[in-house]
């Protein structure tokens, strides 16, 4: 009987993740409009599950931000301004801020230590590839990594949900603006400056200097500030940010 109930539990559990990650994928590709009401009934329907794992994926694609409830019933996808867009990435780089001073403060272990530097030496060596070779794939991938390894650091589950749910915005995770970063002539210069702060936050948190730690990581989000700057001015570029089509861009003269 508990085996039965453990994997009723499981099935439920799979198709509540199916559901959500559908039904992110549709509004990410812009096949729900921007403040277009999504029903329950209507996504059961359009993902052929059935109505429980429905309502939990829109709880929690309410939860990451990707909708907002509405008084009628049901949700709606929710539009972002770029001042929206500019604070989701403030905010995250000020949580990583405190993240890595609480690193430094708390003291990272060796193995945390030594992973978050080979984490760094592999970047180094895509990096070195030069602008034209660079595998932007693997470096996208490292660049996660490294700033999952910063927030384990921290030791605060608080912090790490708080940071999981910022970072839930797909425009405001870590790694989002990389690709419009490929299309500037500047990537070479950009990815040494972005790499010495990798260098030098680890650095920060082995001599257990938080205050420096902290402002290293709130500078390295303003990176990504600058690629957004470039996006904003470029329709082909943004079209590269992830959930462009969920930010209403202002009239530009």
């Amino acid at each position: 009987m508990i085996k039965a109930a453990e994997k009723s539990n499981d099935r439920a559990v799979t198709q509540t993740v199916r559901a959500q990650l559908a039904l992110r994928e549709l509004v990410l590709r812009g096949e729900l409009n921007p403040g277009e009401r999504v029903s329950e009934l209507q996504m059961v329907e359009r993902l052929g599950v059935s109505r429980t794992p429905v309502r939990m994926a829109l709880v929690r694609l309410e939860e990451e931000g990707l909708l907002e409830a509405i008084p009628s019933g049901g949700f709606s996808v929710k539009t972002f301004s770029e001042k929206e867009v500019f604070e989701a990435i403030e905010l995250r780089g000020t949580l990583e801020g405190l993240a890595a001073r609480l690193a430094a403060e708390r003291g990272a272990s060796r193995t945390d230590l030594r992973n978050a530097a080979d984490c760094i030496t592999a970047m180094d060596e895509v990096v070195r590839c030069g602008a034209a070779e660079i595998d932007l794939l693997r470096y996208v991938e490292l660049n996660a990594r490294f700033h999952d390894i910063l927030i384990g650091m921290a030791d605060s589950q608080v912090l790490a949900r708080q940071l999981e749910r910022v970072s839930a915005l797909p425009f405001a995770s870590p790694s989002a603006l990389v690709p419009v970063q490929s299309r500037s002539p500047e990537m070479s210069y950009i990815l040494s400056v972005a790499q010495d702060q990798h260098h030098c936050v680890l650095a920060a948190i082995e001599r257990r200097e938080g205050a420096r730690a902290e402002a290293i990581m709130r500078e390295h989000a303003r990176i990504a500030h600058r690629n957004l700057e470039r996006a904003l001015t470029n329709q082909r570029d943004m079209d590269l940010v992830p959930g462009s089509v969920l930010i209403k861009r202002r009239i530009r003269a």
